[in-house]
């Protein structure tokens, strides 16, 4: 348990890595309960995300074009796509939902918040790492993804970028649903 702790406030007294340089303010409400717990830690968080990606193999810098961490509008959509038709290169729309690694002090524990996040639609669970810490990953559904500019060229119309802005917004406010749903439900 000592170890725990003391991981716990090694990674907690960090500063952010992420490519936002901060936490989404959808999901640090829920951060801060798990983290207020003697029994969890995050290790990192996103609340959900639209982004407008090059089509690459390797991760990298410069990889994204544009992150939508709010709902998306079909003007900014539209004009995000003119500008990056500069890229000439393959781009992606995907849309990504809300997803949290909590770091957990044993696998009680991890199963008790597995069974919550399950209980509120978080299906995509699971532990992925039992090697220092356990680490379970909760990550939503609510996913779309599609090349969306090639050879300089936009591949859909005005009508279906209506369409893409509205469901993925729909994904978004449902994936936030998830959250406040989790944090309504943890009694850590």
């Amino acid at each position: 348990m000592e170890k725990f702790i003391q991981r716990k406030n090694s990674v907690l007294s960090k500063l952010d890595k992420s490519s936002k340089g901060d936490w989404d303010k959808r999901i640090v409400n829920l951060c801060n309960k798990i983290n207020s717990s003697e029994e969890y830690y995050t290790t990192s968080s996103c609340a959900g995300r639209g982004v407008l990606i090059l089509d690459e193999d390797k991760k990298r810098k410069g990889l994204f074009v544009k992150v939508y961490h709010d709902e998306i509008s079909f003007e900014q959509l539209k004009e995000d796509l003119i500008l990056s038709l500069k890229e000439n290169k393959q781009i992606k729309f995907k849309l990504e939902p809300c997803i949290l690694h909590v770091a957990c002090k044993d696998l009680v524990v991890a199963q008790k918040l597995f069974d919550k996040a399950k209980l509120v639609g978080w299906k995509r669970s699971g532990i992925i790492s039992m090697t220092n810490n356990i680490i379970l990953e909760l990550n939503s559904t609510e996913k779309l993804e599609f090349p969306i500019i090639s050879s300089n060229k936009i591949l859909v119309d005005d009508n279906f970028l209506k369409i893409i802005v509205k469901e993925a917004n729909k994904k978004l406010k449902k994936s936030w649903k998830k959250i406040d749903e989790l944090e309504r439900i943890m009694e850590l």
